[in-house]
């Protein structure tokens, strides 16, 4: 009977990062996600091991951290890269798949250990990535200094 009713019904493909086709897309957070790293990185490289439990712990804290924002990175271009952009969009900018490959491989290697230039490699592709998202949605992007205590930029649009 389903079948029946569902014929009846139109019909289309429908894509969106969540089960609802919401169209609801955008790189902040993967670019949040890779400022959160690049700082937990610094935290990391500064921490003083004048009370080793203390250290020991912040270690651990900050590790977490690092590790969850990485994931979150990962997660969030995972679906700018399956949901959102389409074979056209990679066929108009052709470095857009190696871009993504590149900056997951750098997110996972910030993850894996304590590596200022993966965290900055992940951030810098993210940033890339955005640049072409806002680009494909028709408004200019631009990079903005932030406020965050990592420094640098984040890619917004206009």
């Amino acid at each position: 009977m389903f079948k029946s009713i569902a014929k009846l019904l139109p019909t289309g493909t429908a894509f969106a990062h969540c089960d609802i086709p919401c169209g609801i897309y955008d790189p902040y957070v993967a670019q949040r996600a890779a400022h959160t790293v690049i700082r937990m990185t610094q935290l990391l490289t500064d921490l003083k091991r004048e009370d080793e439990t203390k250290s020991e712990h912040d270690v651990a804290r900050l590790t977490h951290v690092k590790e969850d924002h990485s994931n979150l990175l990962e997660e969030e271009l995972d679906t700018l890269r399956n949901d959102y952009f389409k074979e056209e969009h990679y066929k108009e900018y052709a470095n857009l798949h190696e871009l993504f490959v590149k900056t997951l491989k750098s997110s996972a290697k910030a993850r894996q250990g304590i590596d200022m230039e993966a965290a900055q490699s992940a951030l810098s592709g993210v940033q890339e990535i955005a640049e072409i998202f806002f680009k494909t949605k028709g408004v200019e992007p631009v990079r903005v200094k932030t406020v965050y205590p990592t420094g640098g930029e984040i890619v917004l649009h206009k």
